[in-house]
């Protein structure tokens, strides 16, 4: 399993007050207190532009273009940008990882990303009642288990077939702690 790394905006009551209250009564999501999670609308890239310098240290697949595989490249384009999460992921680990100790991470869970557009199915969908509770999600909107996030995974897929933000990637997340 290979780590991916990236630097995203935090979404929580002191990061964006003007906006917290509106998402959790829109989303019902009354146990959170922060979102951390890889959707490109609630937590983009604090990187918006994809530099000609990135290429040869960036995921250059598909949609992952603000993914990194080298963590020492991405902290020197992202350390002067305040309120930031610097994320450790692996996409569809076969089992729970372990993150590599370029930093102190810290696991934060799993997120279910659909693979168009980059909408979580947790946190930015409205809810799939059939696959999940909302209930089961963390403080910061994420499942807690590798074994609970492919189950949820596989319930989306056969339960919303129809719906696009029900096919998903499954997103282990370490958070980088102190830096």
């Amino acid at each position: 399993m290979t780590p991916w790394f990236i630097a995203t905006e935090r979404f929580s009551p002191s990061d964006k007050p003007q906006d917290w209250p509106k998402y959790v009564a829109r989303s019902g999501l009354t146990q959170l207190d922060e979102v951390v999670s890889l959707d490109c609308l609630l937590c983009p890239s604090v990187l918006r532009e994809i530099k000609d310098t990135y290429w040869s240290h960036i995921v250059d697949e598909d949609f992952m273009l603000h993914f990194f595989t080298d963590f020492d490249f991405l902290i020197r384009e992202v350390v002067r940008i305040p309120n930031k999460n610097l994320l450790c992921v692996f996409r569809n680990p076969t089992r729970h990882p372990e993150a590599p100790s370029v930093a102190r991470f810290e696991f934060i869970g799993y997120d279910l990303v659909d693979i168009w557009c980059g909408n979580s199915a947790l946190t930015n969908c409205g809810g799939f009642p059939k696959a999940f509770s909302n209930q089961e999600l963390s403080s910061k909107g994420l499942l807690t288990s590798h074994e609970r996030a492919t189950e949820v995974q596989r319930a989306l897929r056969e339960c919303y077939r129809t719906e696009d933000h029900a096919n998903c990637h499954v997103w282990a997340v370490y958070r980088a702690v102190g830096l």
